[in-house]
């Protein structure tokens, strides 16, 4: 049975001082194991043992996805043979990443899943339909139902896509919780609408959403969770993760950020040079791993816009909860004199319910400059519907990009990433 983590109530002093303690462990443990960290400290001066506080923590200087493409394998703190599983990151701006994991490295995952959940209102007494991969060395799968054995809760390996499928599985085995990306959730209402199903007499009650945004900065809900509620009746809560951290960030039912589990990672949000950025200021997440064996990181910069808050949650936590992703720090576009990041366009987009599929298209112009075509799908193309959508963009961001009609056939393939485990809605070609 999986509780509340005491250190999650603690004083924000008290858990200070307990991931402080925690830092030093990873930082002789990385000094003594791992090849990439031994060559950084000697070539910095650095002495692990001197480092005591987070804010000395700034004094070791931060890694980036391309060291650890570059370096993959001098991360790794055991031997091959202590690894048991391997997981790839999905490549979507470089080179996917290998990250190793051991036994203990497993059980970390299982535990993280089974909190982030828990906080998330699912209890042993809940079913979740899990509509994600678990294969193609996706870690994401594996850690839901990892975390799911954990809590008790039981699991259902649909997979993804197949709204025929997933409707089967959910009026036979009656999940109540879905974990999903949140825009298939609309695919599901089409189905449910023309197959005369009940959407709000099945058993689900919430969907676990992840890959996409369901908040806007001031955590009420954006325009695709309002399409979803609108039809279905469902609780909503957002998360954040990624593969080189084996960390996730759930929010709770105050549904105002996800949570940190500071007995996980330490997280910091920076500015262009390095430096914490100012209380509610957006900056790079960069986070250290806390308790990981196979390939722990230090100061390892996401490459995710986002802020941070610290004030407590009515939830009873006091940890820090992060902010929606406002985007990718690599995908920012310089368009027209704005700055815009693609979750942006996206919610713009999903105001437009005649707009059946699409995809942003993000190119350098023949002046050196950033250029975005919109290709989108509809059943009722016309100069009108692009009409309205510009008036759209305008009115929410201030710009005006092309867009042009395309078929479903078409714009699908384009989505269609490599991995086949995220949908490729942004396709960016200035890099």
């Amino acid at each position: 049975m999986i509780s509340f983590p005491e250190i999650e109530k603690a004083s924000p002093q008290e858990i200070k001082q307990f991931q402080e303690r925690e830092l030093q462990k990873t930082l002789r443990y990385v000094e003594q194991n791992s090849p990439y960290y031994q060559r950084l400290f000697k070539e910095n001066a650095i002495n692990a043992n001197a480092i005591t506080t987070l804010e000395e923590l700034q004094q070791i200087p931060t890694t980036g996805k391309d060291e650890l493409q570059q370096f993959n394998d001098d991360f790794l703190c055991v031997t091959k043979q202590q690894i048991i599983d391997y997981v790839t990151t999905s490549g979507t701006l470089g080179d996917p990443v290998v990250v190793g994991l051991t036994n203990a490295d497993l059980d970390r995952l299982a535990y993280n899943e089974a909190i982030s959940m828990a906080c998330s209102g699912v209890t042993q007494e809940d079913t979740i339909q899990l509509m994600t991969t678990i294969d193609r060395r996706f870690m994401a799968g594996m850690a839901y139902f990892l975390g799911a054995r954990k809590l008790g809760a039981g699991i259902i390996r649909v997979g993804s896509g197949v709204p025929e499928l997933q409707w089967d599985s959910i009026l036979k085995f009656n999940p109540t919780y879905l974990i999903t990306v949140p825009s298939f959730l609309l695919k599901l209402i089409r189905y449910a609408e023309t197959h005369t199903i009940n959407l709000n007499e099945t058993s689900v009650k919430a969907a676990i959403c992840i890959g996409e945004p369901i908040r806007d900065q001031d955590f009420s809900k954006n325009i695709l969770a309002e399409k979803i509620q609108s039809k279905w009746n469902i609780e909503l809560f957002s998360t954040y993760a990624s593969t080189e951290m084996s960390t996730a960030f759930n929010e709770c039912q105050e549904q105002r950020g996800g949570h940190q589990h500071p007995e996980l990672i330490i997280t910091e949000v920076l500015d262009e040079n390095d430096n914490q950025v100012a209380e509610g200021e957006v900056g790079e997440l960069t986070i250290t791993t806390l308790g990981v064996e196979g390939m722990p990181l230090i100061r390892f910069k996401t490459g995710d816009m986002v802020q941070m808050h610290t004030k407590a949650c009515p939830c009873g936590r006091n940890t820090n909860r992060l902010g929606p992703v406002i985007g990718r720090k690599k995908q920012m576009i310089k368009y027209k004199g704005t700055t815009l990041y693609p979750p942006a366009m996206l919610n713009v987009l999903q105001h437009f319910d005649e707009v059946e599929t699409f995809v942003v298209q993000i190119s350098t112009n023949d002046l050196g400059t950033d250029e975005i075509v919109l290709k989108i799908a509809s059943e009722t193309p016309s100069k009108e519907l692009i009409g309205a959508i510009k008036d759209h963009f305008r009115a929410k961001l201030r710009v005006t990009p092309t867009i042009v009609f395309d078929t479903v056939q078409t714009i699908e393939k384009l989505r269609k990433s490599k991995t086949e485990r995220k949908p490729q809605i942004i396709i960016d070609t200035r890099y």
